[in-house]
Parts: C-alpha cells; sequence; structure tokens
C-alpha cells in the first residue's frame, strides 16, 4: 500500500517517531516482551501510527511501524498492527484533542489495575500531572472497541491522561505521542510511590483546591514556552 506524496513525508517522521518514544518504554521498564504499543495520530487525517503486533522491541524500527484509518483497517506497511489497536482508534475517533496513545503492562500500575482501585491524589506530582486520582475504567476484553469505549467513557469524566484499565493495566493519552509516553512513564512512577506509602500507613489525600492549584500551575506556568 502507498501513500500519497503529500503525506509521505509527514507519515514517515511520526513512523520514525512513534518507533523511537517505544524505546522509552523499555528504558523505563514499563513492559515485558513484545507487550504494550505506542500511537499516534496523523495530523489532519483519519490515519494513525502504530506498532506491528507480537513484534520484539528490539526489531522495532520506523520501517516497521504500520498505519491505519481510525477504524484499524491497515492503510500502509508489510506487518499486522497491534492487537490493541481498534481501542487506540476509538480513541482519537472520539477525543479529537488526543494526538498520542499508549498502553503498557507496567507492574504497580497494572497491580492497582487489578485491584480495581484508584491511585489516590495523595502526591503533588500526581495532582500536577493528573490533575486528582487515577480512575479505573471498566474491564473489557480484547478484539474489538470495547477496551476504547472504556478508555474514553472513563477519561471523559476526569482530568487524568491516565486511566488503568480493570484488570488489564494502564492506558495513557496525550496531545503528542511524546506527552502520552510521558504519563506511561509517571504513572507507573507514582503507582509505585503511593504503594509503598500504603505500606507505611494511609496516606492522606491532598484538598480539592490545592490539587486545583498545583494542576493550574504545572499544566500552565512549568517548564519552558
Amino acid at each position: 500500500m502507498t501513500l500519497a506524496d503529500e503525506l509521505a513525508g509527514t507519515v514517515a517522521e511520526l513512523r520514525q517517531t512513534v518507533a523511537g518514544l517505544h524505546g522509552e518504554l523499555t528504558r523505563n521498564a514499563l513492559v515485558a516482551w513484545t507487550a504494550g504499543n505506542v500511537s499516534a495520530r496523523v495530523p489532519g487525517r483519519e490515519l494513525m501510527v502504530i506498532k506491528p503486533s507480537g513484534v520484539s522491541y528490539d526489531e522495532l524500527s520506523a520501517d516497521t511501524m504500520v498505519v491505519t484509518d481510525l477504524h484499524g483497517r491497515l492503510r500502509h506497511g508489510q506487518l499486522a498492527p497491534s492487537s490493541d489497536t481498534a481501542a487506540h482508534a476509538y480513541v482519537y475517533r472520539h477525543l479529537p484533542e488526543v494526538g498520542g496513545v499508549v498502553h503498557t503492562h507496567s507492574t504497580y500500575a497494572t497491580a492497582w489495575a487489578a485491584r480495581g482501585e484508584p491511585i489516590p491524589c495523595v502526591l503533588t506530582m500526581i495532582a500536577d500531572e493528573f490533575g486528582g486520582e487515577i480512575p479505573v475504567g471498566p474491564f473489557a476484553l480484547i478484539g474489538d472497541d470495547s477496551i476504547g469505549r472504556g478508555i474514553v467513557e472513563t477519561l471523559r469524566a476526569s482530568r487524568s491522561p491516565a486511566v488503568l484499565m480493570r484488570n488489564h493495566g494502564p492506558f495513557t493519552v496525550g496531545r503528542t505521542a511524546r506527552d502520552a509516553v510521558k504519563a506511561a512513564v509517571l504513572v507507573e512512577d507514582v503507582a509505585r510511590t503511593v504503594h509503598k506509602a500504603f505500606e507505611l500507613g494511609t496516606p492522606e489525600p491532598l484538598p480539592s483546591a490545592d490539587v486545583d492549584r498545583l494542576y493550574a500551575r504545572y499544566q500552565n506556568v512549568y517548564g519552558q514556552r
């Protein structure tokens, strides 16, 4: 399958970016074997770039990334797309502000998902990045867009870019694929820290007014503009 000339450059750049971002998943120990995936929306098009299914992280490259439409149908590439493609596609169809989606089975965040328990907002980092507790989404089987529906329904009711899909693991979203990867890294970090805090006692959630102030500052003031 070939892409129109005007799309080829944009897609080639995104395939390179998405391939590189998969290295962040292994570098931060968020995945095992071939599990996990990163995708990116093709700006202005009903297309996305996503990891192929069942391919070793050592074998991933820009050339192995595949392009599908936003119903998961292969449009460019030689390999079958990720088994989570339908979930990613559903998110892009229903959350137009999202430009990247990530799924991992990172240990601590997935443990919270297995318990079906949201991660409470007991740290300033959680307030900064997630704007409150990190919510739990419903259990859904892989194979159609059921997981995507659960992600969208949960995130629409939350400021969090992360959702812990029950008995499955975390999915994160962002304005870009890099933003979604950042959220995946941070959700594992806070999941581990809060787990350790509960081993020592019962941490107190931050007051909602403080959460709002922390979130506003981090999202609008922190960093280089």
